[in-house]
């Protein structure tokens, strides 16, 4: 896999100090990034924000899927140690989870999960104790199979931005867009078709206990500006599928491979990634557990109205899981 770097849209002095006096302003007069009150003032202060932040952050716009935010600054001393589970974050790093709120907030609609983090709009991801070899943001010690973020349910987020609040390690999250990818016509015709379903990963205990019947779900349908994806092998059984569509599959997994990249972001990136062009994962590394290991904040997005999914996921149950929006 080659270490290549994503493209990158600088943030200037301005536009930065405009996205944290904003995000400081919401934290001082609700008191925590988790506030309703908070919540329900984003919209209004995200979309009083100026013209030069938001063209940085206009959709990705080429085939590679994704784009880095650079420009914002976080003092790993005021951070505090990282925490050895996402429970134990407390107020830690609150400014940047209501920055990234912000910046979400002018991407699309900010959506949270009922069953994942106490419904929380950004996610800590840390590696954690016990968990070192779940395919879970949680993990360490595996590499995190390349996927669509919450590829199981139809709601999912159309973007997925990853904050960067430490990496001392330089520990890559690995990227590849189907754009990129060279497939036999047959190939992609084959994997339009709803063929196996994709069930939810280990950070949905309770979406893991549904009763409902799995349904099988298309890997690749095609949008108006080209192939779109829906991909978890990790979390899609392939038992009863024909050796032709596994073959497929096979292939595409192989293509995700060949042209995936590696990205270490530095503190203060923000990685967005099109969760309907990139799946994502995670290189393996040894976690320390010490306060020094790598810490990121992730938010998901979804875009009102982007023609890039099957009209059929509108009838599916999704494990019982609801999507929150702000």
């Amino acid at each position: 896999m080659p270490t290549c770097p994503a493209p990158v849209r600088r943030l200037d002095p301005t536009a930065v100090a405009e996205l944290t006096s904003a995000a400081a302003e919401l934290l001082a007069l609700h008191g925590s990034a988790t506030s309703p009150g908070l919540l329900a003032d984003l919209p209004a202060k995200s979309a009083a924000l100026g013209e030069p932040l938001r063209r940085r952050l206009r959709p990705v716009d080429t085939a590679d899927g994704l784009f880095v935010l650079r420009g914002l600054r976080i003092d790993d001393t005021d951070l505090g140690p990282t925490p050895g589970h996402w429970s134990k974050v407390g107020d830690a790093g609150a400014l940047w989870d209501v920055a990234l709120l912000l910046v979400s907030a002018l991407m699309g609609t900010p959506i949270a999960w009922e069953g994942q983090q106490d419904g929380r709009f950004v996610h800590n991801i840390v590696p954690s104790p016990g968990h070192e070899s779940e395919q879970t943001g949680a993990s360490s010690s595996v590499l995190l199979t390349p996927h669509t973020e919450d590829a199981f349910h139809p709601g999912r987020a159309h973007l997925l931005l990853l904050c960067c609040m430490r990496n001392h390690d330089a520990i890559a999250t690995t990227a590849a867009s189907v754009r990129l990818v060279e497939l036999s016509d047959a190939d992609v015709d084959r994997l339009k078709l709803p063929v196996a379903p994709i069930l939810p990963d280990d950070a949905y205990e309770q979406a893991q206990r549904f009763g409902g019947r799995p349904a099988p779900v298309p890997t690749l349908f095609e949008a108006p500006d080209g192939l779109t994806m829906r991909y978890d092998p990790a979390y899609t059984p392939q038992e009863t599928a024909d050796p032709a569509w596994r073959a497929a599959y096979g292939r595409l997994g192989d293509e995700l491979a060949r042209v995936s990249v590696a990205v270490s972001l530095e503190p203060g990136d923000v990685l967005v990634v099109d969760n309907d062009l990139v799946v994502h994962g995670r290189v393996p590394f040894r976690a320390r557990y010490d306060g020094t290991d790598r810490w990121l904040k992730r938010a998901s997005v979804r875009v009102e109205q982007r023609p890039t999914r099957p009209a059929a996921e509108a009838d599916e149950h999704g494990y019982g899981q609801a999507a929150l929006t702000l």
